[in-house]
């Protein structure tokens, strides 16, 4: 597939490549923190970003979610250090081969970023954390089809209550940052059903999770999910996002496979037919089996031809 091949559905994997010997989340302890290891440890994240970037685009794969470790204790209150200035040129040179490839991007913040926590020094954290991943996108130029992709978070003992939170919290943020965000059902507490009504409620686009959406459904077929999921995103938010896994076999519950299980894939591609979406594969190791998935899904149509404007799923 060549360099900027436009597809309806761009497949990608998640934060680092094992083809690649660099890693763009290299980090470190807050007692190590010092403007020195900083410089030193993001200048060698975003050289290695870089890398990455170039090797999808080589090699076809158009969907990458960035690290959330690229730059290390980058919302921490002692971390002072203007590394948004610093790095502005390199963000600005990595952002527009972003762009020159129709590159889709994403970030996944941490488990512990929580809109809907009842703890006020949780959320002003998760707040911090939530800025610095818009900052990242804005300093790559990146228009808001670059998403942040979070959970609701916990139930907290009342599961309404804590989705009424979540949609509360979500309508109060400053507008750059809701233009950002999309939520993802989960596969234990908020079924696609959940987040769809908290879409009516608040206006953020839903994320579908197919295997999150196997550990805990609600009665939609795959097809019924990825069609009343994507249509929670407007023209302005790019075609739908869709994560992909199929379970580890004879690992616990919950727990992602660690290369493509191919006929499982198919089956996938077969049940989401005619539906557009970029698609992102969590599987363990990552480049290889997304290079795989690229190979299976050659000879779908939605492969093929340019991407069409999209209106809905």
């Amino acid at each position: 597939m060549p360099i900027g091949f436009g597809a309806n559905v761009r497949i990608g994997y998640p934060c680092i490549n094992l083809s690649l010997s660099c890693r763009p989340s290299r980090t470190f302890r807050l007692a190590s923190l010092s403007e020195e290891r900083l410089r030193e440890t993001v200048a060698g994240n975003l050289a290695c970003l870089e890398e990455i970037v170039r090797w999808n685009a080589e090699h076809g794969l158009l969907f990458l979610r960035i690290t959330s470790d690229l730059v290390p204790l980058a919302s921490h209150p002692q971390n002072r250090f203007p590394w948004d200035r610093w790095f502005a040129r390199d963000f600005a040179r990595i952002g527009a081969l972003v762009r020159r490839f129709e590159m889709r991007i994403s970030l996944h913040p941490d488990q512990f970023v929580l809109l809907n926590t009842p703890r006020k020094e949780v959320l002003r954290s998760s707040l911090a954390e939530l800025q610095y991943h818009l900052m990242v996108l804005e300093l790559l130029g990146l228009d808001n089809a670059a998403k942040i992709q979070i959970h609701v978070g916990g139930a907290y003992g009342d599961k309404k209550a804590a989705g009424e939170r979540f949609a509360q919290r979500f309508r109060s943020l400053d507008r750059a940052l809701k233009k950002r965000l999309v939520v993802e059902n989960d596969e234990r507490l908020f079924t696609l059903s959940d987040v769809l009504e908290l879409h009516e409620k608040c206006g953020v686009p839903v994320l579908f999770d197919a295997f999150h959406h196997e550990l805990n459904p609600d009665g939609r077929t795959v097809a019924e999910a990825v069609a009343d999921a994507g249509k929670t995103w407007s023209g302005e938010d790019g075609f739908p996002m869709v994560d992909y896994s199929s379970p580890l076999p004879q690992g616990r519950k919950g727990s992602h496979s660690y290369v493509l299980d191919e006929e499982h894939f198919r089956r996938f591609l077969d049940d989401t037919r005619p539906h557009d979406f970029d698609l992102m594969l969590e599987v363990k190791d990552k480049e290889r089996s997304a290079l795989r998935a690229l190979a299976v899904a050659s000879a779908d149509p939605r492969l093929v031809g340019p991407r069409r404007s999209h209106g809905g799923a």
